[in-house]
C-alpha cells in the first residue's frame, strides 16, 4: 500500500508539470488524436520531468499490483488528483474551497479504510482468454480517441477521459497478467503488447484531453475508467478479496476514496502559475 501512496504522490506531481506544458504547446488539428502533439509536448522540460516521475510512479505501481489487490491500487491512483491539488496550493497558490479540502481529507480516508481490509492479491493466473481480452481493449482505446474528434466539446472530453482511463485500466490488469519475465515469454504474452498499447494511448488520449476540452470532465471519466473496471476484474477474474469479516469495509473505502476523487476532478489540469496567482 506504500507503494502504491508513492505512486499517487509521483502521479499527483507529474500532472501538474505536464498539464502546463501540454498548455504550453503549440496548438494541434482540434482532433481528438493528434500523435504529434505528444512530440511538440516533448519541446516543454515540464512535460519532460513530469514523464520521468511517472516512470518512477510506474515502478511503485507495478510492486504494488504483485502484493495487493487491483481495487486498492487504483484507489490509491484516483488519489493521485487529492495530491495534485495539495501541490497547486501550495506551490501555485491555487485556493482549494471547503468542500476540497473534504474531498482530500475524504480520499485519504478511504484509503485509510481500503489499507485496513485489503487482502493480498489475487491467486488466480489470468486465463489466455483474458490477455487477448486486454489486448482488445487497449486497441480500442485508441479507436475512442479518433471518435472523439467528431465529437461536440463536452462529449469529447467525456470520451477522452474514459479513453485513458481505461487505458491505464488495461495497463493495471496487464501487470497482473505477466507472471514470466523472461525475455521469449514476454514476447509471446499478449499481456506485455496490451500493457505497451494501452498505455500508450491512454498518455496520448489524456495529453490530448489536457489541452482541449473540460478538464474537470476528461478527468472524471478517467478516475471511473481506471478505478472501477480493473477492480471488478479484479475480483471476478484474478480472484482478489478482502480480509475476512472486511469487506463492507473495502467497499466502503474504495466508494469514498473514488467518490473524493471525483470532487477534485478539476485538478486534472493544475492551472498555470499566471492563472492562479491572487
Amino acid at each position: 500500500m506504500l507503494c502504491a501512496l508513492a505512486s499517487a504522490v509521483c502521479f499527483g506531481t507529474a500532472s501538474v508539470l505536464q498539464a502546463m506544458a501540454a498548455r504550453a504547446a503549440p496548438p494541434g488539428t482540434g482532433s481528438g488524436v493528434d500523435p504529434a502533439l505528444l512530440v511538440r509536448a516533448l519541446g516543454q522540460w515540464r512535460y519532460v520531468a513530469g514523464l520521468g516521475l511517472d516512470a518512477v510512479g510506474f515502478v511503485f505501481q507495478v510492486v504494488a499490483l504483485r502484493s495487493i489487490p487491483i481495487y486498492a491500487v487504483g484507489a490509491a491512483l484516483a488519489a493521485s488528483l487529492a495530491v495534485t491539488a495539495v501541490v497547486a496550493a501550495r506551490l501555485l497558490r491555487v485556493r482549494l474551497s471547503g468542500a476540497e479540502w473534504g474531498a482530500v481529507a475524504a480520499v485519504c480516508a478511504g484509503l485509510a479504510m481500503l489499507a485496513l481490509a485489503s487482502g493480498a492479491e489475487g491467486d488466480r493466473a489470468g486465463s489466455d482468454a483474458l490477455r487477448w481480452a486486454m489486448l482488445g481493449v487497449a486497441v480500442g482505446v485508441l479507436g475512442v480517441g479518433a471518435a472523439a474528434g467528431r465529437l461536440p466539446g463536452r462529449g469529447r472530453a467525456l470520451a477522452l477521459g474514459l479513453g485513458s482511463g481505461f487505458g491505464f485500466g488495461v495497463v493495471e490488469v496487464s501487470v497482473r497478467l505477466i507472471d514470466d519475465v523472461s525475455p521469449g515469454a514476454l514476447l509471446t504474452n499478449p499481456a506485455t503488447y496490451a500493457l505497451l498499447v494501452g498505455g500508450g494511448a491512454a498518455f496520448l488520449l489524456l495529453t490530448s484531453a489536457l489541452q482541449r476540452g473540460s478538464v474537470t470532465v476528461a478527468t472524471a471519466g478517467m478516475v471511473l475508467g481506471e478505478t472501477v473496471g480493473p477492480a471488478l476484474v479484479g475480483v471476478a477474474c484474478l480472484g482478489d478479496r478482502t480480509r475476512a469479516g472486511f469487506g463492507w469495509l473495502g467497499v466502503v473505502g474504495f466508494g469514498v476514496a473514488v467518490a473524493g476523487a471525483l470532487t477534485l476532478a478539476r485538478f486534472g489540469e493544475a492551472p498555470a502559475p499566471s492563472d492562479s496567482a491572487p
